[in-house]
């Protein structure tokens, strides 16, 4: 069983010339049929936000995908890729062109050669999803403009999330989202990769764009608002799943960086249609169509 909402545009030339045009959005829950085999002829970014699946390319080599991930489909590219069926996943998919795919796959923003890239957080991904899917709503004469502009910030979403986990990602980042949860400064960090503090913050600004205690942040709170929203474990439990032992002090942090304390922000996250996304995505007052079907 799975639920699905999807729409699709088709912008005008003169929107095409802004960059980047967004040619479809859709948000799916459970146990979804297999993708493929097949070649498209542009890109889409499916983010899994929960559970396992697996995705295979052209090259015939199965690769486990585990939430939060990213799945690259790029045009040309053969592809395959399913939930498990046992365990399903969530996905929240955008399908996007423009000249100015090529840019930001130079930048390293796309990544044809890497198709299934982990994720240290969906939810700011999803954010941006969620303001595409909002935009969408019927009659509105922004649409073209408001989508395609949300990819960009999209694509800056997908960036800063990488959690850089396999040996193509920046070793540096990768051993600090391996250690985040771990009671360790930044200078113990540091020491781990036999630098200095300050030349840690250079490597982790060039590549993160933010500091070693920010990134770190983001790491911890990501996992934070996943358990809050999956599990039904105490906030006291959680925090100390992120590394922190002062519940209290958990909650001040929470409250202030992500806007919500934590047990609001899983009450927020149980108030959802079908496919578990809040109902504030798209706008309540245009809900989305859910369509149950059986598999």
């Amino acid at each position: 069983m799975y639920h699905t909402w999807m729409r699709y545009f088709t912008p005008s030339p003169v929107h095409h010339r802004l960059g980047l045009v967004c040619l479809g959005v859709g948000l799916q829950h459970g146990t979804l049929p297999t993708v493929g085999p097949r070649t498209l002829d542009h890109h889409v970014a499916v983010v899994v936000s929960a559970g396992s699946g697996w995705y295979r390319g052209a090259d015939g080599r199965r690769t486990a995908v585990t939430a939060p991930a990213l799945i690259w489909l790029t045009p040309g590219t053969p592809h395959h890729y399913a939930a498990d069926p046992g365990t399903g996943w969530d996905e929240a998919f955008v399908d996007f062109s423009g000249p100015a795919t090529a840019t930001y796959t130079e930048l390293g923003y796309i990544e044809p050669d890497r198709p299934v890239v982990p994720l240290s957080d969906a939810t700011p991904a999803r954010a941006a999803i969620g303001r595409i899917a909002r935009a969408a709503r019927p009659g509105n004469p922004l649409l073209e403009v408001e989508t395609g502009a949300a990819v960009h910030e999209l694509l800056v979403a997908l960036r800063r999330a990488r959690a850089d986990t396999n040996a193509d990602g920046d070793p540096v980042l990768a051993a600090l989202a391996r250690d985040a949860f771990q009671p360790l400064s930044v200078a113990e960090h540091a020491a781990r990769h036999g630098m200095t503090a300050a030349e840690l913050r250079t490597a982790v600004r060039r590549a993160a764009g933010c500091s070693p205690k920010d990134y770190l942040l983001t790491v911890r709170l990501g996992r934070a608002k996943e358990l809050l929203a999956a599990t039904e474990l105490p906030v006291a439990a959680v925090a100390r799943r992120v590394g922190y032992d002062d519940p209290a002090y958990f909650s001040r942090l929470f409250t202030r960086r992500v806007g919500t304390a934590p047990i609001r922000f899983r009450e927020q996250q149980g108030r959802s249609v079908h496919g578990g996304w809040s109902n504030r995505v798209p706008d309540p007052e245009h809900p989305p169509t859910i369509l149950p079907r059986s598999v």
